[in-house]
This record gives structure tokens, C-alpha cells and sequence, in this order.
């Protein structure tokens, strides 16, 4: 029986492999953006609260008056983080479009959070 050993890798796959090299700490922008992803889904529960509130239950509008501007804010911020995220991280424009796309449907902002982080979006991207 003869031992087997793995071939080197040709240099294009050496250095495929080195372009993504995986962290365990992200960039400032990457944990800002991941921050206000997950405060813009909770300011949208309170915003929805607030609108139950305010139209249905026709109670009081405080709740809107709250989270309206709260909620406003958080999505000005999470738009100009994933535009910085972006240009860093150099996504695709497909990547770009999903990114601000998730800040219309409550809570999306969290599944392209997660979508992002489980497919290397965040991931140090390194140039040869």
C-alpha cells in the first residue's frame, strides 16, 4: 500500500483561497452596521405598536410620536452604514440593492443581517 499525500495547490486556487480571510473581529463599520440592523427591527415593533395604538385601539399617539422619529433615524443611520459596509466590504450591487432593499418589510433588516454574516459578506476581503 502506498501513502498518499494531498497535490499543492496550483496558484490560482492558492490564491482563491487567501482572498477571504476569515476574522473573528470585524471592522467598526461592519459591528455599526450589524448594531443598527438589529435596533432599526425593534424600533419597527414599536412603530407597529404605536400605529396599533394610535389607529385601531384609537387611544393615543404617543407611540408614534416615539418611535416615528426613533425608527426615522435608525434607517438613515442603516442605509449609510451599508453604503460604508459596502465600499469596504466591496459587495455586489445585488448585494447593495438587498442590503437597502430590507430596510421596507418590518424586520428584514435582521434576515439580511444574518443572510450576510452566514455567506462571508463581512468577511476581511484581502487584494493580491
Amino acid at each position: 500500500m502506498t501513502s498518499r499525500t494531498a497535490a499543492p495547490l496550483p496558484d490560482s486556487a492558492t490564491h482563491a483561497a487567501q482572498a477571504v480571510q476569515p476574522t473573528t473581529s470585524h471592522h467598526w463599520t461592519v459591528r455599526a452596521f450589524r448594531a443598527v440592523a438589529i435596533a432599526e427591527a425593534f424600533s419597527w415593533a414599536g412603530l407597529l405598536v404605536g400605529m396599533y395604538v394610535k389607529w385601531i385601539a384609537e387611544a393615543s399617539e404617543i407611540g408614534v410620536k416615539i418611535f416615528g422619529p426613533v425608527h426615522g433615524s435608525l434607517v438613515i443611520a442603516y442605509v449609510l452604514l451599508a453604503i460604508l459596509v459596502a465600499v469596504r466590504q466591496r459587495w455586489t450591487l445585488l448585494t447593495v440593492f438587498f442590503a437597502l432593499a430590507a430596510t421596507l418589510p418590518p424586520f428584514l433588516t435582521v434576515v439580511f443581517d444574518r443572510w450576510a454574516h452566514r455567506s462571508g459578506r463581512y468577511e476581511e476581503r484581502t487584494s493580491a
